[in-house]
């Protein structure tokens, strides 16, 4: 019989039963190998197994007539048991160290032919199946196959794109260091041998594997693994690895029921397989289906899952990418087959993808678009319940959550809208509306406390409107409508996002197995869900509230502003598709928000700004408002300070301007690109003509680049007679200069058109001025001549404009330069000299003639002056001191400052020769600039005259007047910086001035001097400068942020440390130290420029702020010791006595010792929004930097301050000084970070640690008691909407104390919920007078507004304000508030649940006197009752 002698040849007779039933007892785990002899035998016939296995098919068929296999081997005395250790012993061979091609082969081709075995009827009566050995069959197939070996794992902490670990940047990523996943990467062990395989031995293992395969699918139609769990996670598992075994040519049909024979492919095969197990005869219920969405999970999610192990993520690939949509495929498919068993387990993957998400892009695009494919495969219900987890989950505390989320909802918004059937109630039907997805989970998120979240939110709003599915679109443009409604639960969970965020952990009831995962919200967000009423649920409400167009545009201004640059490139990204899509209306103001952002810190904003205007420029081309925007956010950038920036702007400039200037011949009027250029052009030579400088800077860039063809000159010549005549003339006066062959008898006859022309276009004729002069050199003597008489004669007439007065006196230089400087003096000596001589003719008979100003023409006068001024620039000889006289008799004011009694005279000389002037004001400005331009070059006579100027800025009364002094001055200190040093003074008194132009032009003028080093830091101007910081305009101010970090602290890093201290002394008017504030100062000037006192408090702590927050770790830990030792020290000793003053300047001292911005970085906490550190390595990085720190800070701390403190303490007590209240609120602050340390470093002084200790546990009980009543007001109280402006609400009490004695607030610590603060930062915004005071002492008052021991007046309404019942408005802004447990008011039936206020007019009850000991009293009280 063949199959006899098939299995002769195993030599199963020689076999000895002793090693069979050793193999068996081992459990085919460590078996002994076989009889070397036999094993030779045996392979000796390389395909033994092959026929052995061509023999035993015929008994695996279900023919009855077929003689059992199991009677044939016990006829001939064959045992089953040395047959199965065998094929054991040859399987196994593969798990040898670095097996050959020979021994893979074999041992596939005896885990094939065991499970033929196992196939045949009877294998289990006669105890074939065992199941290690089956499962080790199973994982022959990976461990032969070479790819599979040597695979290791390579840490990968999945830091997101901002993560990066050389910067110090924090990583946004997962918290948890067991989230950490692993990337897989092909790379060889170094301990394994490696082998190499040719393709022939490749190709017979393969062969060798699908045989495998087969055999196994084969073996699942008939071997029920019911009852064989473990058997059946190995195969789903295999099935699993093997579905990106090897790539897949076109789509996969799991449907399609074809031979496995005839099925080559081993992903198609594998999930044959992956289908036979989705059977119940393979598991009870939905236990095998559950095995097989279990395992898909992972190929979806691009992880690779290891028994008892953590999932890798794998390299993203197009074979990883096809796998995953070949799961995808299978899923859909299996779905449609058996709907009813397999939609719970669908939800169930749903979920479980959305929960074990990372935050790395491609995986969150990739996971999301296969929860989008498998949720179109859900009926509207389950639909609809997975959008309501949706929601919940957007709103967890993991960042990652909420991104995937946004993401989620963009796949969703891009499949068409459900409609909601009669079957389905109206509390699911709204979630199956697109407009739940862009209101409450896109648009939900916009205030994420997340920077990540925002940003990408933002950009999913932008994305939304780039759907093709109009819905979006729609509701959209709702959302940005003034009358559109949103739901009250989106403003609530939108207004207290960060709150909920932060407050607790969401409850996850999640296991490791593949279950249900549940979400519930925070109770606050669920308490307001049941109070929308109307039957909906988990926040969404029927009941609308309006959403004002104003708040939203705020709003995202607000994110254009953000401190994260990602988001605000993506609010930039999102006004651009608002005003591209007509969302929001292309006003100035819109459109400026896009072009200011060119000028933004941070490179990556000002380029996406950029390519936001190009965007909107290519699509609504034809807004004039959109091109004015477009040009004042791209122009200025040819001058910034980063190159690529530069190269950006001037290559937006090339493809929309210069490259659509064509000649006549390719010109189309219809040409949209060149009607778009034209008209740019037109703008700046109009509206835009600011940007003229700019333009400047780009054409001399391009004419280095040698940009400028004679076909581009050409083609701008003959535009110059055409509608495109000053655009076409702006052009030519940027390139004239620069191309050398020129068709100048067009540009002289348009010359001679202008001078004949009575009408005069002021742009075009400087521009064709411009042209003249740089075509000088090309034209004969005799034209120049002809041109000079031209000019002269327009100069003589005086009635051109004056722009066009200088650029002719400019044209007129041109004409007369020549190689020769004696020529050209003398050329200039003879016209200019002229000029200016008719000009001291004028002002002599207007000025000197008793009758002269009868009939003054003003405006006549005004050019004279001008003229007069740009003549005498380049003939100073022909200046005599006559002109000077003349000029300045103009600036003689008509009220002289001494005229008044008990006027302070100005420190500069009167000029009393003159008599009194009372010239209009624009003609003594135009004589200001002109006596400027006169002093640049008479030294001698600038230095007499520069008092005039002096003077002018201190009694003047005109602002156009004072203004120009400051450009004339200015400008002088850059000629002559040493002579001018004494009147800077003068000058950076003008930051304080009343009116807002001359205080922004003097602080660009300054930061301009002191950029070029022509003005020092010297003096007082520092502390004048810093003044500007708080100017009342708010432009002013952020202006004076910009100029001072960006511009001047870059170039003088010390700066701000340098001066803090002084500033201290300075803003409080503080002379009496030995060193700080010794400044020469009038009392004017001194009363002008003082912050002193009470009332300007805010505005000093608003500077110490800004400058602590940018000083550099180093400076903040010496700033702290030169206080000590500077300020605290000099109080200690005696040199500074402890007067009114004093204690004036010591309290800001300890406040500011107390302002968070002077702690160290590395001993704060991560700020709002930030994630910790996700890898151990930076998170014990960050503790052992801490750590050390803090023992640096903690030893200065104790040998420099507590000295003084102490010291300090005693003497305030001797005093009884208010400052000691400030001295106490800095050391709780500060002894926040040595909490467990009080006694330690108050050895020194035993009753001041008590008390620091006692202050401390007070504060933290207090603390947690207020936290407590907030959590239940927030769960059981609807906050009202109140108008901006209006008196922030708390339901945090102030520790009462006298209202005289109050602790200074600092500028914007106004009270908020203490659940938004640190501890460190409620003790900064506290007064601790109540704490200081005895109870006894305490006025009755001061306890009305304090509350009760708890931190919170039970019967206070949360909407009301603190400190003040006068801004309380009775209406729709106040709700009805529920207030449990009122005690001692009259219960009115029906109207239990309203907080009744009490009229201010009625007395205050009596406050409740609290039994409060001190733990040195109560010390003190033992011990005496001890003796």
């Amino acid at each position: 019989m063949e199959f006899m002698f098939a299995v002769e040849r195993l030599k199963l007779r020689t076999v000895s039963t002793a090693w069979v039933d050793a193999v068996w007892d081992c459990e085919f785990t460590d078996i002994e190998p076989l009889d070397s002899a036999i094993e030779e035998e045996i392979k000796e016939d390389p395909d033994v197994f092959k026929k052995i296995y061509k023999q035993l098919l015929p008994f695996s068929s279900d023919d009855d007539g077929t003689q059992s296999v199991w009677t044939v081997l016990g006829e001939n005395e064959v045992s089953v048991k040395s047959l199965v250790a065998v094929l054991a012993c040859f399987v196994l061979g593969a798990k040898a160290k670095s097996p050959s091609v020979e021994q893979r082969c074999h041992s596939l081709q005896a885990a094939s032919l065991y499970l033929l075995l196992l196939k045949i009827p009877g294998s289990v009566a006669n105890k074939v199946f065992h199941q290690i050995l089956f499962d080790t069959c199973l994982d022959i197939i990976l461990k032969c196959w070479p790819q599979s070996s040597g695979k290791k794992r390579k840490k990968d902490s999945l830091k997101s794109s901002q993560g990066d670990p050389k910067s110090g940047k924090r990583s946004k990523s997962q918290k948890k260091a067991s989230e950490e996943m692993d990337i897989y990467e092909d790379e060889e062990e170094d301990e394994e041998e490696e082998v190499y395989f040719s393709a022939q031995d490749l190709l017979r293992m393969r062969e060798d594997v699908v045989a495998l395969v087969r055999t196994l699918l084969r073996l699942l139609e008939k071997f029920s693994l019911r009852d064989k769990p473990q058997s059946a996670d190995s195969c789903v598992r295999i099935f699993t690895e093997l579905t990106n075994f090897e790539p897949v040519v076109g789509e996969l049909s799991f449907t399609e029921k074809r031979d496995v024979d005839r099925v080559e492919s081993l992903p198609e095969l594998a999930y044959r397989g992956l289908w036979l197990l989705c059977s119940s005869s393979h598991g009870e219920g939905n236990e095998c289906r559950r095995r097989v969405f279990h395992r898909l999970l992972y190929v979806i999610l691009m992880m690779r899952k290891e028994e008892r192990a953590k999932p890798c993520l794998l390299p993203p690939s197009q074979t990883i990418y096809k796998a995953r949509d070949q799961a995808v495929l299978f899923i859909s498919q299996i779905v449609d087959a058996q709907a009813e068993a397999t939609l719970p387990l669908l939800r169930i993957l749903l979920q479980h993808i959305c929960h074990q998400m990372v935050e790395k892009a491609e995986y969150r695009v990739s996971g999301a678009q296969a929860v989008g494919k498998l949720m179109t495969k859900m009926p509207s219900r389950d639909y609809a319940v997975f959008v309501k987890w949706l929601y919940n989950y957007s709103q967890n505390t993991r960042v990652v959550f909420r991104m995937f989320a946004l993401d989620v909802a963009m796949v969703l918004l891009g499949l068409d809208e459900r409609e909601a059937d009669d079957s389905l109630g109206p509390e699911l039907a709204v979630y199956l509306s697109h407009r739940f997805l862009v209101r409450n989970i896109v648009f939900g998120r916009r205030s994420d406390v997340s920077p990540t979240v925002r940003g990408h939110a933002l950009h999913c709003l932008a994305q939304c409107l780039e759907l093709p599915s109009h819905n979006a679109t729609k509701w959209i443009h709702e959302l940005f409508s003034s009358s559109s409604t949103t739901s009250a639960q989106t403003l609530l969970e939108t207004g207290r996002s960060e709150q909920t965020l932060k407050r607790t952990e969401m409850a996850q009831k999640t296991a490791l197995t593949f279950r249900t995962i549940e979400l519930s919200k925070h109770k606050s967000l669920a308490g307001a869900s049941r109070r929308s009423g109307d039957g909906s649920s988990d926040g969404v409400s029927q009941n609308t509230t309006s959403l004002e167009y104003q708040e939203t545009m705020a709003l995202f201004k607000q994110r254009v502003s953000d401190p994260k640059t990602n988001v605000r490139k993506c609010a930039l990204e999102t006004i651009m598709s608002l005003l591209k899509h007509g969302v929001i209306p292309c006003t100035p103001e819109n459109l400026a928000i896009l072009s200011e952002r060119c000028r933004d810190p941070a490179v990556s904003v000002k380029k996406k700004a950029m390519q936001c205007l190009m965007d909107l420029l290519t699509v609504l081309s034809d807004s004039s408002e959109v091109q004015e925007a477009w040009l004042r956010g791209m122009v200025p950038a040819v001058i910034d300070s980063e190159s690529s920036v530069q190269e950006k702007a001037l290559e937006c400039l090339d493809d929309i301007i210069l490259t659509h200037i064509k000649s006549h011949s390719s010109y189309r009027h219809d040409n949209t690109s060149q009607k778009l250029a034209w008209d740019l052009l037109g703008l700046i030579c109009d509206k835009c003509q600011d940007l003229g400088r700019y333009i400047s800077k780009a054409f001399s860039v391009w004419a280095r680049q040698q940009k400028f063809s004679a076909a581009f000159v050409n083609s701008l010549i003959w535009h110059t007679e055409g509608d495109h005549a000053p655009g076409a003339w702006l052009l030519l006066a940027k390139v004239a200069r620069c191309s050398s062959k020129l068709n100048y008898s067009t540009i002289l006859e348009a010359w001679d058109r202008t001078v004949r022309s009575p009408v005069v276009s002021v742009a075009t004729t400087c521009h064709i001025l411009t042209v003249i002069g740089d075509i000088v050199s090309g034209i004969n003597e005799d034209t120049k001549s002809r041109i000079v008489d031209d000019l002269m004669g327009w100069l003589k007439g005086f009635s051109l404009p004056l722009e066009v007065i200088s650029s002719s006196v400019e044209t007129l230089f041109r004409l007369g330069q020549s190689e020769n400087t004696k020529d050209t003096m003398v050329f200039l000596n003879q016209f200019c000299g002229e000029l200016v001589s008719l000009c001291e003719e004028y002002l002599s008979s207007v000025l000197l003639n008793e009758r002269g100003a009868e009939n003054l023409n003003e405006e006549l006068l005004v050019k004279y002056l001008y003229t007069l001024g740009v003549a005498s620039l380049h003939c100073p000889a022909k200046v005599q001191k006559r002109v000077f006289l003349l000029v300045q008799s103009i600036l003689t004011s008509s009220e002289q400052p001494g005229s008044e009694k008990g006027v302070e005279l100005p420190a500069s000389q009167p000029l009393s020769q003159f008599k009194s002037s009372s010239m209009p004001t624009v003609v003594r400005a135009h004589a200001v600039i002109t006596l400027g331009k006169l002093c640049l070059q008479h030294e001698e006579l600038m230095v007499r005259y520069l008092p005039a100027f002096a003077r002018e800025l201190e009694v003047g009364r005109e602002l156009a007047v004072r203004s120009n002094v400051v450009v004339v001055l200015c400008d002088l200190c850059v000629r002559y910086p040493n002579t001018l040093t004494r009147y800077i003074p003068n000058i950076s008194a003008c930051l304080k001035d009343e009116e807002p132009l001359i205080r922004e032009q003097t602080l660009i003028m300054l930061t301009n001097l002191l950029q070029e080093e022509f003005v020092k830091w010297k003096g007082s101007l520092f502390y004048r400068f810093a003044v500007a910081l708080v100017d009342p305009d708010p432009s002013i101010a952020d202006l004076c942020e910009y100029c001072l970090v960006d511009l001047l602290l870059k170039k003088n890093p010390l700066m701000f440390s340098q001066h803090f201290i002084e500033c201290i002394f300075y803003f409080n008017s503080y002379e009496k130290h030995k060193k700080y504030n010794k400044f020469p100062e009038t009392e004017s000037q001194k009363n002008k420029l003082s912050l002193k006192g009470q009332m300007n408090q805010g505005k000093r702590f608003r500077i110490y702020r800004f400058l602590l927050k940018n000083f550099t770790d180093e400076q903040r830990f010496n700033i702290t010791t030169r206080i000590s030792q500077d300020i605290l020290a000099c109080f200690v000793d005696s040199e500074l006595p402890l007067d009114a003053e004093g204690a004036e300047l010591l309290a800001d001292v300890f406040d500011v010792l107390s302002l968070k911005e002077i702690k160290l970085t590395a001993m704060s906490g991560p700020a709002p929004g930030d994630e910790p550190p996700e890898d151990e390595m930076a998170a014990a990085k960050a503790v052992l930097q801490k750590k050390l720190v803090s023992q640096v800070q903690k030893k200065n701390f104790v040998e420099n301050v507590i000295p003084m403190v102490i010291a300090l303490k005693n003497m305030l007590e001797q005093h009884r000084s208010p400052v000691l209240k400030h001295l106490m609120a800095y050391l709780q602050v500060t002894m926040q970070d040595y909490r467990t340390e009080v006694k330690e470093l108050f050895a020194a002084d035993e009753q001041l640690a008590a008390e620091v200790e006692f202050n401390l546990k007070m504060f933290e009980k207090q603390k947690e008691q207020e936290q407590q009543e907030l959590a239940q007001q927030l769960g059981n109280f609807t906050l009202s909407p109140r108008p901006k402006g209006s008196a922030a609400a708390s339901p945090a009490a102030v520790v009462g104390g006298r209202p005289g004695v109050a602790t200074p607030l600092a500028p914007g610590s106004a009270h908020r919920p203490s659940n938004n603060c640190k501890s460190a930062d409620m003790l900064r915004r506290r007064t601790f007078a109540g704490m200081l005071t005895p109870v006894g002492r305490r006025g009755s008052q001061s306890m009305i507004c304090s509350g009760s021991s708890k931190g919170v007046f039970d019967g206070r309404a949360i909407s009301t304000p603190q400190e003040s019942i006068n801004e309380v408005t009775f209406g729709e802004q106040v709700s009805a508030i529920h207030c449990e447990g009122a005690s001692g008011r009259h219960n009115i039936p029906g109207d239990e649940s309203i907080l009744h206020l009490m009229s201010p007019e009625h007395d205050a009850p009596a406050p409740r006197q609290w039994n409060v000991e001190s733990p040195i009293v109560r010390k003190s009280r033992s011990k005496k009752r001890q003796l």
